[in-house]
């Protein structure tokens, strides 16, 4: 949409303040620590993994949203507290009861957010001990320090500002995220936190989340491992007595467009600085019965390892791509109904390779940092995306290095 500006550094959001600080979680003097305060009165929403194994942050979560308003978020980094039995809720549930205490509020207004290595225990005085100060520290302007403190192999922070006109009235919406290994969305992916200064009702909140969720965070792969931890807020400061915009409205839809262009930016921020990714890849399908038959098929290309290593090489082997194709599960896939391109540049159509195919073109278009890759499975007019990224050395690299 037009009238979106996506803005070059990030703008405060009215009625949230956040502060960071290093409180030595996993790595001493590393900044690992972020609160984010929601003023009084405000609508928060969340989606969470579905991993059935999910951390024990991400319960309690999950259990005071679904009864209490919000007024702070405590996020860390280097610790997923996940795996960790009955202790693991022992140490959420300590940080919210002493943050709770020095904000104050109830302890269910506080919600907790974990992100690193799973299966270890999580020092939770460590975060006890530095609340004092990061809540005396609050402050309207510090998203980038938030996106920096949630970091963990990100290579990058991940912070998106972006603003638009709804209802006569110039409306912010700014997001930070996290995730750069173990992401496959179920649900959320990753960590990511995004405000807006729009009133919009508690009850459509939720709703516009997942929806913004599902064409965002929900279409991107790394890896195809979805994390315990994962978990996707959207908060709400507007005045409900005064701007509140309403459903199925042209204000409604510019708002939805503007949370989504935040949240596709953050979701493709998060791929570009996949886990020694060098390639960022759209894989676009079309022409299947369904999105969710189109979606097989796109994350089997985008998920297989012989497609990723390709990638990474420049290699336009294209047999890999069709053997994902046809190992997909789609239904009523057939041959001649496939086609495969690179970009705009055709390999293969109805199902055969194209007489004219030069293998140096393609993998000319293989070599950019950024290229689609676009798959025909039918005639009907069905389309979806999937953002992938390719599988370097540095992926292994990195993950074997992990825990060192």
């Amino acid at each position: 949409m037009s009238d979106i500006r996506t803005l070059e550094s990030p703008a405060p959001v009215a009625g949230v303040r956040l502060a960071t600080a290093a409180a030595g979680i996993r790595k001493v003097g590393k900044v690992d620590l972020c609160v984010i305060e929601i003023v009084p009165g405000a609508r928060t929403a969340g989606v969470f993994t579905r991993n059935v194994f999910c951390a024990a942050p991400v319960i309690i979560a999950r259990e005071h949203l679904n009864t209490h308003s919000p007024r702070l978020l405590v996020i860390n980094s280097g610790n997923a507290n996940a795996g960790n039995g009955q202790q693991g809720f022992l140490d959420a549930r300590k940080v919210c009861a002493s943050a709770a205490s020095l904000l104050p509020c109830g302890m269910a207004e506080v919600l907790p957010f974990s992100t690193g290595v799973i299966g270890q225990q999580l020092d939770s005085a460590k975060i006890v001990n530095v609340l004092p100060a990061i809540l005396a520290a609050l402050s309207e302007t510090q998203w980038d320090e938030a996106s920096r403190a949630i970091m963990t192999t990100d290579t990058v922070p991940k912070c998106v500002s972006a603003q638009a006109t709804v209802a006569g009235r110039l409306v912010t919406v700014t997001g930070i995220a996290k995730g750069a290994g173990m992401i496959k969305p179920n649900m959320a992916t990753m960590l990511a936190f995004v405000a807006t200064d729009a009133a919009i009702r508690q009850s459509d909140l939720q709703g516009l989340l997942q929806a913004v969720v599902d064409r965002t965070f929900n279409r991107i792969t790394i890896d195809g491992d979805t994390s315990t931890n994962d978990s996707c807020i959207l908060i709400s400061t507007g005045d409900l007595r005064s701007a509140t915009v309403q459903p199925g409205t042209p204000d409604w839809h510019t708002l939805a467009a503007l949370i989504e262009h935040v949240g596709r930016e953050l979701a493709r921020a998060i791929v570009r600085d996949g886990e020694g990714a060098t390639k960022l890849v759209t894989v676009r399908v079309s022409g299947g019965i369904s999105e969710s038959e189109c979606l097989k098929a796109a994350y089997a290309v985008a998920e297989s390892p012989l497609v990723k290593t390709a990638l990474f090489a420049s290699d336009p082997n294209w047999g890999r791509i069709l053997a994902a194709v046809g190992r997909s599960g789609v239904a009523e896939l057939r041959m001649e109904s496939i086609g495969i391109a690179l970009n705009d540049y055709p390999i293969i159509a109805g199902g055969e390779p194209v007489s004219s195919y030069d293998e140096a073109v393609s993998a000319r278009i293989m070599a950019g940092s950024e290229f689609d890759i676009r798959i025909s499975i039918g005639e009907r007019p069905t389309c979806v995306e999937v953002l992938t990224c390719d599988f370097s050395f540095d992926y292994v690299r990195i993950n074997a290095e992990y825990r060192s």
